[in-house]
């Protein structure tokens, strides 16, 4: 709002002047100019009311067709995405540098361009020449990619829109591009999200797939507005640890598939290569069982995994403040179910310092971890081996009840089919997933440590 200008008027003529002066030029009389400030009129109102284009209004059961699923040619990333990729839609990836992404990302153009669908992958970051190198390292040189390496929005959407629409689209990445239609350098929040929705608007009219390659910040999430990953239909994390072999592609928002879906790939000098089986790649090792070690089944998605859990309890026996390390795992919560085991368990771990780890890299955030993490510190701490055939879940609450967790009989089932004849959970609710052979049920924390120091 313009700020309001002064103005004098004259009380002996009425002449208005818009700076003081001891005699009105008018009328020359002498100090009869006072100030009179006009009222100030301000509406927040716009009348949009009228001057656009009415709606049409459709019904809800109005018959449509579903969209047709393209296949990536690679079965866990289409897993990810809950199927394959839907014609029109617009996916958001991210993950640490070097993780993996434009590898994963030249193998899906790859296959989907020798299945007979046009894609083009636009390089924003690297040489022609460094994708190039990739892709005969990956054994994919000749693979009818169209390549380009450009940074324009404008000069991307016109080569597009002369020729047919490709079937696939890679942008990589995001933070690359920019518009000239928008002042800022590349990488800014005006250029990102300015750029990220001519790209998605042309891919919802020409029905491409569209992937965009995000970068994250040191925190995890993808950097730039918040504003990109509700404009996007999928948004995906690629995850993993460089020390290890393991990569995990997941789905955290999905407009087409369920969230939280993973997919599971292994580096290999030859690129990314599928796991279908990730339950053993997190579980080899285990020839002999030992104290402080328990076999949890995770869910992530509507897929079971099945990960070891490790701990490790060191009695202290001077003075010193015992540590708590926690890698794979909420530190929070090792505090929280460290004192449940003290305060309604009577075990003695405020003088012990305990160590808990996840093993091959993994990250737990399911909270039916509680008791396969219990189990491992209660075995740690009395010096005894849990089951070798065994897996542990529930969740654990402050009062020591353990409480019901969801998918009971799918966890069961897969680690029935890895050989696992017995699983120690809560008490089922439902029938369906009622305990059943091999099941022991386990109400409160306490019969946990019954169960485990009564071994021999």
């Amino acid at each position: 709002m313009a700020k309001p200008k002064k103005r004098f008027v004259c009380q002996a003529c009425g002449s208005v002047s818009h700076r003081w002066q001891g005699q009105c030029p008018d009328c020359a009389e002498w100090n009869s100019l006072v100030e009179d400030a006009p009222q100030t009129v301000f509406s927040a109102r716009h009348d949009l009311s009228s001057g656009g284009q009415k709606l049409n209004f459709e019904p809800l059961d109005k018959p449509g067709a579903m969209p047709v699923r393209r296949p990536s040619g690679l079965a866990e990333f289409d897993r990810a995405l809950g199927g394959g990729l839907v014609p029109g839609s617009a996916i958001l990836m991210g993950g640490d540098p070097g993780i993996g992404k434009s590898t994963l990302l030249l193998q899906v153009a790859a296959h989907v361009a020798k299945s007979g669908g046009e894609a083009v992958y636009v390089s924003g970051e690297e040489a022609a020449g460094q994708v190039r190198l990739r892709a005969e390292r990956l054994g994919l040189a000749d693979a009818p990619i169209k390549l380009a390496v450009a940074t324009s929005v404008r000069d991307i959407l016109t080569t597009l829109g002369a020729m047919e629409p490709p079937a696939l689209l890679v942008i990589d990445s995001i933070q690359t591009m920019h518009s000239d239609q928008i002042e800022g350098a590349p990488g800014t929040v005006s250029q990102v999200r300015g750029c990220a929705f001519e790209l998605i608007r042309f891919a919802k009219e020409r029905g491409t797939v569209l992937v965009l390659v995000g970068h994250v910040t040191k925190d995890g999430t993808i950097a730039g507005p918040r504003v990109l990953e509700h404009m996007v239909d999928v948004v995906m994390s690629f995850e993993g640890e460089r020390s290890h072999q393991y990569r995990i592609l997941r789905s955290l928002k999905n407009r087409f598939g369920p969230v939280e879906e993973i997919g599971v790939f292994s580096m290999e000098s030859e690129g990314l290569a599928e796991v279908a089986n990730p339950s053993m790649l997190f579980l080899s090792g285990r020839e002999e069982p030992v104290p402080g070690s328990a076999v949890f089944p995770a869910m992530e998605g509507t897929r079971p995994v099945l990960v070891e859990v490790q701990a490790l309890v060191v009695r202290l026996t001077s003075g010193a403040t015992p540590r708590r390390a926690v890698v794979g795992w909420d530190g929070g919560r090792l505090a929280m179910l460290l004192a449940v085991l003290e305060a309604r368990c009577g075990l003695s771990l405020s003088n012990a310092e305990v160590y808990l780890n996840v093993a091959g890299g993994y990250r737990l955030s399911d909270p039916a971890a509680d008791l396969a993490v219990a189990a491992a510190l209660v075995s740690a701490l009395s010096d005894k081996p849990l089951p070798a055939e065994a897996v542990w879940f529930g969740e654990v609450s402050l009062s020591g009840e353990i409480r019901p967790v969801a998918h009971s009989a799918l966890r069961r089932r897969e680690a029935a089919k890895l050989g696992f004849a017995k699983a120690y959970g809560p008490p089922s609710n439902t029938k369906s997933e009622g305990s059943g052979r091999g099941y022991d049920e386990l109400a409160i924390l306490p019969n946990l440590v019954d169960r485990i120091v009564a071994r021999p």
